[in-house]
C-alpha cells in the first residue's frame, strides 16, 4: 500500500526539539553555536515545559525544559539524559496528516491536535512507529 502522500505530505521541518535541563544555561550555548539570538521563550502550561527558539533558515530549534520532573520531557530526561528530543513537521492541516498517518497504521499520541508553543495545533506520532524517533506534526 502507498502511503497517504496527499495529506502527510510536509511543507518543511518545523523545527528539532532539543530537551535541555536548564534555558538560562543552554541559550547563551545555542546562541554562540548558531550565530544568532534566541527570538521567543514561553512556557506551554499543560505540556510542563518552558520553551526557547532559535531561527535557522528556515527551521527552528526549539530547546525545551521541563517545569515539572513528571512531565513528558521531565520523563525524557531523566529516562535518556538531555538531547534531541522530537523531529517537527509542518503540514498545511496538522489534524488532517494525523488522520493520514492513522489510516497508515502508525500509532498516534494525539488523534487530534492541541495547542502548543508559538500558537501552533501540534500533534504527535508514538515512537514505536517512528523507528524510535518521537515526531511532532504542526500547523498553524
Amino acid at each position: 500500500m502507498e502511503p497517504n502522500t496527499v495529506n502527510m505530505k510536509p511543507t518543511h521541518i518545523e523545527h528539532i526539539g532539543i530537551a535541555v535541563n536548564s534555558l538560562t544555561e543552554s541559550i547563551p550555548f545555542y546562541e554562540k553555536l548558531l550565530g544568532t539570538t534566541c527570538y521567543a521563550i514561553e512556557e506551554v502550561k499543560d505540556q510542563k515545559v518552558k520553551t526557547a527558539f532559535f531561527l535557522v533558515g528556515q527551521t527552528k530549534i526549539e530547546l525545551l525544559e521541563s517545569t515539572d520532573p513528571e512531565g513528558p520531557v521531565g520523563k525524557f530526561i531523566e529516562k535518556k539524559g538531555a538531547g534531541i528530543h522530537h523531529l517537527a513537521f509542518a503540514f498545511d492541516n496538522a489534524d488532517a496528516a494525523l488522520k493520514a498517518a492513522e489510516s497508515e497504521g502508525i500509532q498516534l499520541i494525539d488523534k487530534q491536535s492541541r495547542k502548543g508553543a508559538e500558537g501552533l495545533n501540534i500533534g504527535f506520532l508514538h515512537p514505536k512507529s517512528t523507528h524510535g524517533i518521537l515526531v511532532e506534526f504542526c500547523s498553524k
